[in-house]
This record gives C-alpha cells, sequence and structure tokens, in this order.
C-alpha cells in the first residue's frame, strides 16, 4: 500500500524560512506529478506548488518568489524550500502525489509562522 512520509514545518517567525520533505512509502507505479497543497483553519484546500516528472513546476500565485519546489525522481522524493514566510502562510501542509489513476495524500504537517 501506498504512503506519504512527511517531515519538517513548525513554528517559525515571519520572515524565516522551513523546508518540507515528502517520501513515496511502498511501490508506486507511474507517477506523475508530485507537490503540496495546504488548509488554513475555516478555508478550502489550495494548491502551493507542483512538479511534474519532467520538472515542470507550478506555482500559487501568493508563493511565487518565496518557494521552490523540487523533487528527486530516484527516490520518489519531493521538497518543498519555503521563504521569506508569512503569517498567511500558516496553515496544514499535504504532500500530493498524482498517478495516471490515483490521488494519493498525506497525512499533513503544520506550519505556523508567528510575528
Amino acid at each position: 500500500q501506498v504512503q506519504l512520509g512527511e517531515s519538517g514545518g513548525g513554528l517559525v517567525q515571519a520572515g524565516g524560512s522551513l523546508g518540507l520533505s515528502c517520501a513515496v512509502l511502498g511501490g508506486i507505479f507511474g507517477l506523475r506529478s508530485m507537490g503540496w497543497y495546504r488548509q488554513a483553519p475555516g478555508n478550502q484546500r489550495e494548491l502551493v506548488a507542483t512538479i511534474t516528472s519532467g520538472g515542470n513546476t507550478n506555482y500559487a500565485d501568493t508563493v511565487k518568489g518565496r518557494f521552490t519546489i523540487s523533487r528527486d525522481n530516484a527516490k520518489n522524493t519531493v521538497h518543498l524550500q519555503m521563504n521569506s514566510l508569512k503569517l498567511e502562510d500558516t496553515a496544514v501542509y499535504y504532500c500530493n502525489c498524482k498517478t495516471g489513476l490515483k490521488d494519493y495524500w498525506g497525512q499533513g504537517t503544520q506550519v505556523t509562522v508567528s510575528s
């Protein structure tokens, strides 16, 4: 059974940096897009950044220029480097992996940005 193992997150002051990592645990076939989504209290889950197996990236406008997503295809891992964090980046961040048939989600990791 495929599971996503997330690490990173935590508490950081505004303007600081954090990194999130996610690894696919278990065999997976046809892995395409990997990425991160987030959900703040009272809000819907929203896209943060995604990256394809070919390295094409997509970012939410709110994080462009501050966040960088990267991927290791050999290890099936994805990393999100978050710089210049803002209070509004506070949310639970979820790792996501897509194959041609299915979406997989991590359990989520809390990121809290304080003033």
